[in-house]
């Protein structure tokens, strides 16, 4: 069993972002060949977005901290601090209103 401390890793990833050119940094903290689910955490500096691509499958959002928009054709969904969003299944992105930190989680087939 392996552990991962969220709130430390959020904050090191935040700090990447608002250093990086692109306000963005994540890193993957589950996810091999073992486990049916990808954890990746990413940190987005406010302004910051993810543009548009395809859906990775069934997949959600748990906002960490801050306030994101996940954007598609068929509207926004709003998510702040502890809201867990379902991503649709259809081309998306993700904007970050302010620092944020989200975990998208992939289940992999």
């Amino acid at each position: 069993m392996t552990a991962v401390s969220l709130p430390d890793l959020a904050a090191e990833l935040l700090a990447e972002a608002r250093a990086a050119h692109s306000g963005r940094a994540s890193r993957t903290v589950r996810g091999h060949r073992d486990h049916r689910l990808r954890h990746t955490l990413i940190a987005l500096r406010g302004g910051s977005e993810l543009s548009d691509h395809e859906s990775p499958g069934e997949a959600t959002l748990q906002v960490l901290s801050g306030r994101v928009r996940l954007t598609g054709a068929d509207g926004e969904w709003a998510g702040t601090t502890g809201a867990l969003i379902d991503i649709p299944p259809v081309r998306h992105g993700l904007i970050a209103d302010e620092d944020s930190t989200v975990l998208l989680t992939v289940a992999l087939s």
